[in-house]
């Protein structure tokens, strides 16, 4: 009997194989390439187990979030101790908020390192999903490159399920290269989105393969909802400030593009591809989005470089039936290259990310509802806005029907400070931070971006900072920087 056949098992008796305490690398990154049957057996037995009184919890890290039969469901089970870096599950982010679950938000680009130098702990087990496994002990990873080649050279165990579902579609797809670790630590030499540096498939030690659990599950990724007005609306802004940029030598045509997650990303690649001036893009990414397909069926799509393929169920299934070809426009790399500063800075990517809030003065906010409690986590929009040529920070300049504002007087947390930010855009206009000091920021962005309703109270805010801050290079007075939250938290309103 090969390796193989010898080491395949159901679900539920991988799971018996993890112990109270142990720690999980996941495979998985925004959605996709995650296991779904394994976790799900585990959260079973965790509450059996919890029924009879005995104590079941593990600590789980991934690439980025998972699907619900993961993430979902080891938090309703109460089988998580710690999660780490990135989440975006209802249950989940309720258990972090009450402090069930203590939780790290990390950036992704920084997961794998710290596992690799030793910071965090390295995986007890690692769960990863994979598309092919062959006799030789190659494996190939299925919709996400995520931290998988990490963590399965790190753990002691490994168990693999294999998706059946996916065929061939996913085999050439991946570059599974890793940057190499300091000192005297060499480039990764990508200097093009098309640029592949690793091989194809994994090559794992099989003496630590402990289980191989077969499933054919998709991905559970919310279905694709077009663009509202008010997004289509920003993204129209953000490509007509490009074309300006290029057109006055600010920038050189034929950067590449970062996109992150949200129908307000989303609608600036859905105006990509319906815009008949533009032509062929590629993108250097995290996430490949749904809303890249028009793009590719438009021919408009080049080449794009990420760390998942997070698809509808429904555009799954297109994928697999079209993988021949087009899998040829896609890379999936490891999120330690996919969101590598090196490439990024190199590259000149141009990167666009949703705030959840912005003050006046260009920090951003998101990740923290009213500085504390916790939405989904940072990402990698940080690896992105840093590093990038050019970078745009994107949300509708008002939530709830109005009672929120997302221009405030000053955040009530700092994920990018005003040394990172360039480009903020709303509804309601673009400002273009760069080179301002910061009155002349917070007048433009009051200007440019606040809705109507909130303009006044920014302004005054700022003008009483004028007068009565410590000091006028950055005229914010403390007994004004949360008035806005403060009166939101007492009556559901900031106005």
């Amino acid at each position: 009997m090969d390796w193989i056949t010898s080491r395949k098992c159901s679900a539920e008796i991988a799971a018996g194989m993890i112990n109270n305490g142990d720690v999980l690398g996941l495979s998985g990154f925004t959605l996709a390439g995650y296991p779904k049957a394994v976790p799900a057996a585990l959260a079973e037995r965790a509450t059996r187990l919890h029924e009879a009184g005995q104590e079941f919890k593990v600590t789980v890290f991934s690439g980025a979030s998972t699907g619900d039969s993961c993430d979902g469901a080891l938090a309703r089970a109460d089988a998580v101790s710690l999660r780490m870096p990135y989440q975006s599950n209802p249950n989940l982010r309720k258990a972090i908020n009450s402090g069930n679950i203590r939780y790290i938000d990390a950036h992704l680009g920084k997961m794998g390192y710290l596992v690799r130098t030793g910071v965090v702990p390295a995986p007890k087990v690692a769960i990863i999903e994979v598309s092919a496994i062959l006799p030789d002990g190659r494996v190939c990873l299925s919709t996400s490159g995520g931290n998988s080649v990490c963590y399965l050279d790190m753990a002691e165990k490994i168990i693999l399920e294999l998706n059946t579902r996916l065929g061939d579609s996913c085999l050439g797809m991946h570059d599974n290269a890793l940057p190499e670790l300091p000192p005297h630590a060499k480039p990764l030499p990508i200097y093009y989105a098309g640029d592949r540096v690793g091989d194809e498939f994994v090559r794992i030690d099989t003496n630590k393969v402990v289980a191989i659990v077969e499933q054919d599950r998709f991905d559970e990724v919310t279905p694709f909802v077009e663009p509202d007005e008010v997004s289509k609306n920003i993204g129209e802004r953000i490509l007509d400030f490009i074309r300006f940029e290029e057109a006055h030598g600010h920038i050189p045509k034929g950067l590449a593009y970062q996109s992150g997650v949200g129908k307000v990303a989303n609608a600036v690649l859905c105006a990509m591809a319906e815009d008949d001036r533009l032509g062929q893009i590629d993108l250097f990414t995290e996430v490949i989005q749904e809303a890249c397909l028009p793009l590719l069926k438009r021919g408009k799509l080049g080449i794009a470089s990420g760390t998942a393929l997070t698809l509808s169920e429904t555009a799954q299934k297109e994928f697999v039936e079209n993988s021949a070809e087009w899998k040829k426009h896609f890379i999936l790399r490891q999120q330690e290259v996919s969101n590598s500063p090196d490439v990024i800075r190199r590259l000149g990517v141009i990167s666009m990310n949703t705030a959840l809030e912005m003050d006046i003065f260009g920090n951003v906010n998101s990740s923290l509802v009213c500085g504390s409690a916790m939405m989904n986590g940072i990402g990698g929009s940080a690896d992105f806005a840093r590093n990038c040529a050019l970078g745009f920070f994107l949300t509708p300049s008002v939530a709830k029907n109005g009672a929120i504002s997302s221009v405030v007087p000053y955040v009530s947390h700092v994920d990018h400070t005003e040394h990172d930010t360039m480009i903020f855009v709303t509804e309601q206009g673009l400002a273009d931070l760069r080179g301002l000091p910061a009155e002349e920021r917070a007048r433009l962005i009051i200007k440019n971006c606040a809705h109507p309703d909130f303009r006044d109270e920014l302004t005054d805010v700022l003008e009483f900072g004028l007068k009565h801050a410590k000091g006028v290079h950055l005229p914010l007075a403390l007994s004004r920087a949360f008035e806005m939250h403060n009166r939101f938290l007492e009556t559901g309103k900031m106005l």
